[in-house]
């Protein structure tokens, strides 16, 4: 991870607000800086690299790949995160707050679930544990 991946991920790590943020996500050929399944929402950190040579053709054949399985990415510029990687992260929570209301709470199932691990509609969810109404899982 990059200095700005590393700040940013130090305010999202520990399921601020309840959301649960997964980072360097591996997403079919692609790995993700960051995944919140529940908003089917990716988050990029983008340095001085993403505009230069091919890597801007790059971006957006993965970010139409990644819409095609119903995955929005937000990019953000790596100078915003070192400048203030809190307010940064105060903006993902609010975005991901926001496409969850849009949603009813519950993010339509995403391709993406295909290539990757579980997402919400596999049983991801704000709760810290099993439903009331399920047995807690036993270590063996």
């Amino acid at each position: 991870m990059s200095l700005p991946e590393i700040l940013l991920w130090q305010q999202l790590r520990g399921s601020p607000r309840g959301i649960r943020f997964r980072k360097q996500h591996a997403a079919g050929p692609y790995a993700l800086d960051f995944f919140c399944a529940r908003a089917n929402l990716a988050i990029e950190i983008d340095g001085l690299a993403h505009d230069m040579g091919d890597r801007p053709a790059r971006d957006e054949d993965r970010d139409a790949w990644l819409r095609e399985r119903r995955v929005e990415t937000l990019r953000i510029p790596a100078r915003e995160v070192m400048t203030d990687a809190v307010q940064v992260a105060e903006g993902i929570l609010a975005l991901v707050e926001e496409r969850l209301m849009a949603m009813g709470k519950k993010a339509p199932p995403s391709s993406l679930r295909d290539a990757t691990s579980p997402s919400q509609v596999d049983g991801e969810d704000l709760s810290a544990g099993p439903p009331a109404n399920e047995p807690k899982e036993r270590s063996r």
